[in-house]
């Protein structure tokens, strides 16, 4: 059996621009079989571990819309959750203007508006999926090992 190589197909039939491609015979026990696709939530593992992020960004680099991604999220807590080697880790948001912190919000959302000083500058959450070997938590982060430690 051929590799399937760009010089191995040819045109066949009349000059070049008519006619069709031809193909070199495959049997069909040489057909390769592509890896299945991973879900989003999968995906969202993937970006998260080692690699603080927000729902924005998460958005981007998968090509699906910011709810999508906030909704993936709290799935992905209780995944997480049930593995022992890692842990979710949420870097919680703070008011732009006053520097509020939100440490006790249990949603993974942003927040509307600060309740200090009401203003509507907040910062998005970061999250960030950790192994338990590593210790690069940072001091405002809050960690969970409780699958229902975020439900909003």
């Amino acid at each position: 059996m051929q590799p399937l190589r760009a010089e191995n197909f040819r045109w066949s039939g009349g000059t070049h621009g008519s006619g069709h491609l031809a193909f070199p015979p495959i049997s069909p026990y040489h057909i390769v079989m592509l890896p299945s696709e991973r879900t989003p939530r999968q995906r969202i593992i993937d970006l998260l571990t080692d690699s603080l992020l927000t729902t924005d960004q998460l958005a981007r680099r998968l090509g699906i819309p910011e709810r999508q991604v906030e909704e993936h999220l709290s799935h992905v807590v209780k995944t997480v959750a049930r593995d022992r080697s890692r842990r979710f880790i949420l870097e919680p948001s703070f008011c732009l203007n006053c520097g509020f912190m939100f440490r006790d919000r249990t949603k993974l959302t942003r927040p509307s508006r600060c309740p200090r000083c009401r203003s509507e500058g907040i910062s998005p959450p970061r999250y960030k999926i950790d192994s338990l070997g590593s210790e690069s938590t940072h001091e405002n982060t809050k960690v969970s090992r409780r699958s229902d430690a975020w439900k909003g």
